[in-house]
């Protein structure tokens, strides 16, 4: 006669089973949310005359006057007043006025004909008081061109001075405490940008700004690694051209 089996001797094939449904469980796991992908530009025959650093150097351009348009449109709708006081029909409207002077580098009439960190200064002045909002972007706009030799593409004749975007790098820093810090007469900031508070925290002004940092950096690291490495290389071709010689061999 067989003696019953003990429930303590099934303990392991049920374990054994536990897991093997965990494991199936895991592997029929939903995929992680799509967050978009890298999309590269379409190429032009104007990238024949440009470097790596050429290019480099105009998308991180690109994408940082990008980085401005959005936080224009982001403290336009924290600061909505900011539009009307240029007499603008709508916030679109307003923001298309600023993108137009970017781009063709006009003069933007409040700043009263200040260009560069002269621009950027009287727009965080306190006693500023036109649309601050367009007048900030515009002269961090100008400031970055001026920075970049006063041009937004580059090509093999062009080149960069790595101090001069170094510099604009911290004025954005700068700019940034600045516009947290400074208060109108009321007692209120410049311009409501990011926001801790008992609603939550709103801190996509930083991170935005902190991409157009970290942009100006990069670049003006490679600038300098790119001269410090032609030096090297020309060291290496003198010391190549006596020493590394093929000798004859009879």
């Amino acid at each position: 006669m067989v003696a019953p089996a003990s429930p303590l001797s099934s303990l392991p094939l049920a374990c054994a089973a536990l897991i093997a449904v965990a494991l199936l469980t895991g592997c029929a796991a939903p995929a992680p949310t799509p967050r978009g992908e890298v999309k590269g530009a379409s190429t032009t025959t104007g990238e024949l005359a440009q470097s790596d650093l050429n290019r480099m150097a105009t998308l991180a351009m690109r994408d940082n006057l990008a980085s401005l348009t959005l936080l224009m449109d982001k403290l336009y709708r924290r600061n909505p007043a900011e539009w009307r006081k240029a007499g603008a029909a709508s916030r679109e409207q307003a923001m298309e006025q600023v993108r137009t002077a970017i781009e063709q580098r006009q003069p933007w009439a409040p700043l009263q004909g200040r260009r560069d960190i002269a621009a950027l200064a009287f727009a965080l002045a306190p006693e500023f008081t036109g649309d601050r909002v367009a007048a900030f972007i515009v002269a961090t706009a100008d400031m970055l061109v001026t920075a970049h030799g006063g041009k937004t593409e580059f090509f093999l004749l062009d080149s960069l001075d790595a101090q001069h975007l170094y510099n604009a790098a911290r004025n954005v820093e700068s700019a940034v405490w600045l516009l947290s810090q400074r208060r109108n007469a009321a007692g209120q900031p410049l311009l409501w940008a990011d926001e801790i508070g008992p609603q939550g925290r709103n801190l996509s002004f930083e991170r935005e700004f902190g991409k157009v940092i970290a942009r100006l950096d990069l670049v003006a690291v490679v600038v300098t690694e790119k001269y410090r490495r032609a030096a090297i290389s020309y060291v290496q071709g003198i010391v190549g051209g006596t020493f590394l010689q093929f000798l004859p061999v009879r």
